[in-house]
């Protein structure tokens, strides 16, 4: 049975229910009254809300593993960085998994999953919008009702802002004092100025990038700490990319994964 948005609220949920919602929306019909989504509309905004979160999220999970297979020294500065935090852990917290308390104190790890985005944002493209009246940006006159998209991969590829942009160096998120996140660098919203926006950017963009920044990091963390991942014997990864739902890679990742010793 479907709850109002006054149900919800009284129970202090957590939010109302995206279902409950699709349930109670009303849309104008063709004779001027209103009409609920049919089953249809409503299986197909779920199906879009699933794939949004969990394709982008896992496409940039192999990109990122893809980048650390290929470039060991990348690993193995990580997995030092992981390997440190365990050795200042109290012994109680010290036998289990990288907990998300752990990941602020692993800036190496955030900056090679912002240069993962930078490098291979999932999608290319925004959702296409269109303008309402002539625009003029930049001198170039845009027409009312014309399709505009953003091409984001240009945008973090562009050698104007970004340094050797084609290459994986999650050094350049780093302060060079400090080592700490250039947090100016690191703004993935386009709040501060766009020079990379893989969830996009203003009130449309990703509402779940926080989310998806969090489990990036977790995964990416616990595996470099349990595993050692190296290419199979003459693979160089290949990383080519190709357009399905997201951009993935065109050869998919193929790794050897073996148990980290206690010695590593």
């Amino acid at each position: 049975m479907k709850k109002t948005s006054e149900e919800n609220h009284d129970e202090k949920s957590l939010g109302l229910c995206y279902v409950d919602s699709l349930l109670n929306l009303e849309l104008p019909d063709e004779e001027g009254g209103k009409r609920n989504l049919s089953e249809n509309e409503i299986v197909s905004l779920c199906s879009e809300f699933l794939n949004g979160g969990t394709d982008t999220t896992s496409t940039t999970l192999q990109w990122v593993m893809a980048n650390l297979v290929k470039y060991q020294e990348i690993q193995s500065k990580l997995f030092e960085e992981i390997k440190n935090l365990e050795q200042s852990r109290s012994e109680d917290s010290n036998d289990g998994e990288i907990q998300e308390e752990d990941l602020k104190k692993l800036p190496y790890l955030r900056a090679v999953v912002l240069e993962g985005l930078r490098r291979h944002p999932p999608g290319h493209f925004l959702l296409a919008h269109a303008v309402t009246q002539d625009v003029v940006l930049d001198g170039y006159v845009i027409p009312k009702e014309a399709t505009v998209n953003v091409m984001i991969a240009e945008i973090g590829r562009d050698p104007k802002v970004w340094e050797d942009p084609m290459m994986f160096k999650p050094e350049r998120f780093l302060n060079e004092e400090d080592g700490s996140v250039n947090e100016e660098l690191a703004d993935v919203t386009g709040n501060k100025e766009v020079k990379m926006i893989p969830f996009g950017a203003g009130r449309r963009m990703c509402p779940a990038y926080g989310l998806a920044m969090l489990h990036l990091e977790y995964f990416v963390a616990n595996f470099i700490k349990e595993f050692k991942w190296t290419a199979k014997v003459g693979d160089d990864i290949d990383l080519s990319e190709k357009q399905e739902f997201t951009n993935v890679m065109k050869n998919p990742l193929w790794a050897h994964v073996s148990p980290r010793r206690q010695e590593d």
